[in-house]
Formats: C-alpha cells, structure tokens, sequence
C-alpha cells in the first residue's frame, strides 16, 4: 500500500487516525445461506482478524469494535451464549499475535453482567498487551453509549469534555472517532459512541461484516480523506479536491 498520506498527515492531529466499526450482519447473512445464525459469528469473528491485520497497515491507530450492545441481551439466549464463547475463544486465539505485533487490547462497556470466565480472559488480555503502542484496538462489549456517559458523569469529579472523554476511553484521553463504517445496510448509530462520534465521517456499507473486506476498509479510508473536514468553520485551501487525491496506507 503506498504511503502517500502519511506524510501530509505525520504533523497534524489527523494522524492519530480513530476507525470505529458496527459489525453488524453476521446472522442476515448465515439466514441467507440457510445457515444458523451463530455459525454466521463465527465467520465474522474470522474477519474480524483479517480486518485487524489489515487496519495495522493503514495506518490506524486505534480501531473500536462494536461486539455486543446491552441491547442484543434481547436476543435468545443460546444465541448469546455462543456469541460469548466465540470471544472467549477469539481472545485466547488471538493473544499472542497482538503482543507479537504491538497491539493493546482494551474492552469498554459493563463487565457485571459478563460471565466470569469471559471477564477473566478480558482482564488478563488487557494486562498482558498493556505496553502496546504500534495501535489500541478497543472492543466493546454489554456497551451503550447512553449508559457510558451516564456513567462517565457520575463517577467523574469534573464534567469538562476532556475528563468525560478520559472515563469513556478506558484508555486515558481517547481521540475523537475520525471514521465510523456500519456493515449490514443500516444507517443508524445504534447507541454507539455517540460523544466520540460527534463529528465523525459515517459510512454505510451495504455488505454485511462477513463479507467486509481489507479492500473495503481501504475503500472507507480512501473516501474519508476526500472529504472536507471542517468542524463548523470554513474551507481551508488544502480542503480542495486536488490536494486531497490520496491513497491511505503505510509503505
């Protein structure tokens, strides 16, 4: 992938690039192929790894995931119960690999209504892959955006914007979501990040996540810096088309 956005964007805050994604779509697509829904996770959990391989070369700092909302407890619980097995087996899979490449792993969302054994397995993957720097991937899990900030309020002994971002990242001060793709054909936020994406770039991909691929994301990215960012001021002159006909992505 060539690097020419990188250096335009080495000096700006741009840089610090922030991917959120909805991965929704795993059971439509299973139930298109007459296939059971949580066979359908698990082939999103697959490209979940592919994604997150690829987003290390596209020069992505940080990626949150949304893995499970406090609202899909509404779903038939055999259906949750596989859902939470497939991440258990995906942390421990996939451990070695994030150390190996620099990745820390961080969840965000309640932990109280997790099971024990999911809990323990987050705690110790964040643990483990603390130190790394090269990206943050940030899954969330039991998340609601509402009750974060409620949260994040409450707990806070200060409500300015950066101590509330502090609480909602899980992190310290987390960057602002720069480019948030929902699979599956919905447009909605779904309750998710809804601080972090005040002015995020949205983008509605009609694939549904099993089919999302490292090509797409990279689609997502080239689309993103085509697009005039100006955060309720005026164009700047590098705003203009011809100064941003670039290719995302690390050499």
């Amino acid at each position: 992938m060539q690097s020419n956005l990188l250096s335009k964007l080495i000096q700006s805050d741009t840089h610090q690039l922030h991917v959120g994604i909805i991965m929704d779509g795993n059971g439509r697509w299973a139930e298109k192929r007459s296939l059971s829904r949580s066979y359908g996770h698990k082939i999103g959990a697959q490209n979940v790894r592919k994604i997150v391989s690829a987003a290390q070369d596209l020069d992505i700092d940080m990626l949150t995931l949304y893995a499970f909302s406090s609202d899909n407890w509404k779903r038939p619980k055999a259906e949750v119960s596989a859902l939470f097995e497939l991440l258990h087996r995906y942390i421990c899979a996939e451990l070695a690999t994030f150390v190996e490449n620099d990745i820390r792993l961080v969840f965000i969302g309640r932990r109280d209504r997790l099971p024990h054994f999911l809990v323990e397995q987050m705690q110790h993957a964040e643990d483990v892959t603390a130190s790394g720097s090269r990206m943050t991937l940030r899954i969330a899990l039991d998340y609601s955006s509402r009750h974060a900030l409620i949260s994040a309020i409450s707990e806070s002994k200060s409500t300015t914007q950066d101590d509330i971002s502090k609480a909602l990242s899980g992190v310290g001060k987390c960057k602002d979501v720069d480019l948030l793709i929902r699979t599956g054909g919905e447009q909605r936020l779904s309750d998710f990040m809804l601080w972090e994406c005040a002015y995020a770039e949205l983008i509605f991909s009609q694939k549904y996540w099993p089919d999302f691929s490292s090509d797409d994301l990279q689609a997502a990215l080239n689309d993103f810096t085509q697009r005039n960012r100006r955060f309720g001021g005026l164009p700047q002159p590098t705003d203009k088309p011809e100064n941003r006909n670039l290719i995302w992505g690390r050499g």
